[in-house]
């Protein structure tokens, strides 16, 4: 099994190299320019990107972005329909990682965490570095960091500005290990409107390897006008990846309204799709 940190080390590669090729795409660089370009050999450029995005890299954006959205858009919503008669409190739709979400209670909301004991710290993830946070009830935040650390602390602290912070890196590193490596189950504590958490719970439907655009999840809930407050709350999502908003995407299939990065978004996608396919 590879190191978290190896792996966090060949998704920041990747990730410029995605970058690359969406910025020269009409000049269709070849594989050494884009391998040059982020200072790897070829070979070890295509093994590395095929090991996350399972495509070469001139095949990427055909087969991960409009492509690749449009062909499962209409799979999306047939699992989306299915579960409907289930009802959202259901545990058996919840995706393949069963967590349980939980909501705070009026007292924690209207405090912002007052006597909340919160032990949050910075560690590695395949997909980037991350800041990660956790309470006795459950995972409470969950941020992807690029280049400024402050930023997303600024988020999680401003959800949780009244609680007791411990910084513990050691423990972090843990919890982001069991969830990214070994793959282990954990409550997320999340702070939000009845609306936004419903929205939260309908992307736990959704299994790796499918998207599904921001007028399904609406239709899901019953609220066909709602696209926007849709939209709203999945952008206000603070545990990212265990709730899957990279799973959303725009009606056109196009790749937008991701908070850390459309790169992380096409390269989550990308991702989940191959493994779907592995298993």
């Amino acid at each position: 099994m590879k190191e978290i940190s190896e792996l966090s080390s060949n998704y920041a590669l990747i990730e410029k190299a995605i970058k690359y090729i969406d910025n020269n795409f009409k000049e269709q660089p070849s594989i050494d320019e884009v391998a040059k370009n982020i200072g790897m050999s070829k070979f070890h450029f295509i093994r590395v990107f095929k090991e996350y995005v399972g495509v070469t890299p001139k095949q990427f954006l055909h087969s991960v972005t409009l492509n690749y959205a449009k062909e499962h858009i209409k799979e999306s919503k047939s699992i989306l329909e299915s579960s409907l008669d289930i009802g959202l409190s259901s545990s058996s739709r919840l995706h393949e990682l069963f967590v349980n979400l939980i909501g705070v209670t009026p007292k924690e909301w209207r405090e912002k965490g007052k006597d909340v004991l919160i032990i949050y710290g910075y560690g590695e993830t395949p997909f980037g570095e991350a800041l990660i946070a956790y309470t006795h009830k459950g995972i409470c935040y969950l941020g992807f960091i690029d280049n400024n650390k402050e930023v997303i602390f600024e988020r999680f602290q401003e959800l949780w500005e009244n609680a007791n912070l411990l910084h513990d890196n050691q423990k972090a590193n843990e919890y982001l290990e069991n969830i990214f490596i070994k793959n282990k189950k954990y409550n997320l504590l999340v702070k939000g409107t009845n609306l936004q958490i419903n929205v939260w719970k309908a992307l736990l439907n959704l299994p790796n390897g499918i998207v599904a655009t921001y007028q399904d999840i609406a239709n899901f809930l019953e609220k066909p006008k709602a696209v926007r407050a849709v939209a709203s709350a999945i952008g206000k999502n603070h545990v990212g990846y265990l709730i899957p908003c990279h799973r959303v995407i725009a009606k056109s299939g196009a790749m937008s309204g991701y908070r850390w990065g459309i790169e992380r978004k096409k390269i989550l996608i990308a991702y989940e799709s191959i493994q779907k396919e592995a298993f």
